[in-house]
């Protein structure tokens, strides 16, 4: 029996990454082999702590991205492979630097570095990272590229900033939530996608579309790990469940259930909000109630409205069996909540 439409995009969306990771492979393996090269420093301690983050694995869907866009377009000239080197040490920089400031103890499913060897050998570590890729950028002789990955350092520190004055506020807003997120996530995607596309030899208009698509895909990739911080499980999650909501993030699920929860449904949410002991028990006692008002559902259906704009942004390139990738791509980011 044939499928229907429905169930033949689900079946598509959900082997996208594998699928992605096949036709990226060439790329990313010159692309891993730079990272362990430009990890290597003549200070032991540093290579010591960058090869525990990247060997740690993590899916490196953001350099995927990079060398996915880049074949998009097809005009290559090897620039991709550092720009896509730079996207990712950017990215573990910030996770290093995020673990200090939230005092995370896992990172994808091990101990986080600063539970190893501390706060201040985490963030210099991270330090050296964000030099490398800027070094790896101007290696490339792209002003426009090194451009597009500066202003998301810049950005994505600011997101940092607003993340961390917004922490356990009660009067935050679903705007101020959409402001953290489009800083902290969807900047950093939507950089990957763009300097991909200009490593292909994409056109203003190529560039446009791609950077719309990378940054509707951040939106869709963050609101599903805020709902997965409550209904995903930790070995899966690679961290703890529940820890935004006992570092005092204050995501959109949260948000929206403050609005509207009852006095004592309040004073629960806030009771644990912030509390690094918040147990298990509580943390399931804070999911009911999220579930009551359906604040989950919610946050799960602006995530597939972010995942479709991203479709539509492809909507202008030619087609080609890359282009309907990236869009099962934005699917199977919604799809991993299920």
């Amino acid at each position: 029996m044939a499928l229907s439409a429905a169930a033949a995009n689900e079946a598509a969306s959900a082997g996208a990454l594998e699928r992605l990771v096949d036709a990226t492979r060439p790329g990313m393996e010159r692309v891993n082999a730079m990272i362990l090269d430009r990890a290597r420093s003549h200070v032991e301690l540093v290579p010591e702590i960058a090869r525990y983050l990247i060997d740690a694995g993590g899916k490196r869907l953001r350099p995927m991205l990079t060398i996915a866009s880049s074949l998009l377009f097809g005009r290559l000239n090897g620039s991709e492979v550092n720009f896509a080197a730079a996207v990712e040490f950017l990215h573990n920089a910030t996770l290093l630097h995020d673990d200090v400031v939230d005092e995370s103890s896992m990172r994808r499913g091990r101990a986080a570095a600063r539970m190893k060897w501390g706060n201040q050998a985490s963030v210099l570590v991270g330090d050296f990272l964000l030099g490398q890729a800027f070094m790896m950028m101007v290696e490339t002789g792209s002003i426009p590229a090194l451009e597009v990955i500066s202003k998301a350092a810049t950005v994505i520190a600011e997101g940092e900033v607003l993340q961390l004055s917004k922490t356990r506020d009660l009067t935050a807003t679903a705007e101020d939530y959409n402001d953290v997120i489009r800083a902290k996530t969807a900047m950093l995607f939507e950089a990957a996608t763009e300097v991909g596309a200009m490593a292909g030899g994409a056109d203003a208009a190529g560039r446009r579309a791609m950077r719309e698509y990378g940054r509707e895909l951040g939106y869709a990739f963050q609101l599903v790990d805020d709902v997965l911080d409550f209904r995903g499980e930790a070995g899966t999650l690679g961290k703890n469940t529940g820890d935004d909501l006992r570092e005092g993030k204050m995501t959109l699920p949260i948000i929206t259930t403050l609005g509207v929860a009852s006095p004592a449904e309040r004073e629960l949410i806030v009771s644990v909000l912030g509390n690094a002991r918040t147990g298990a028990a509580d943390i399931a006692a804070v999911v009911a109630v999220l579930d009551r008002h359906g604040a989950l559902d919610r946050t799960l259906e602006q995530a597939s409205t972010h995942a479709r704009h991203a479709r539509e942004a492809l909507k202008s390139l030619p087609p080609s069996e890359m282009k309907a990738l990236l869009g099962d791509v934005a699917e199977f980011t919604v799809m991993r909540a299920y």
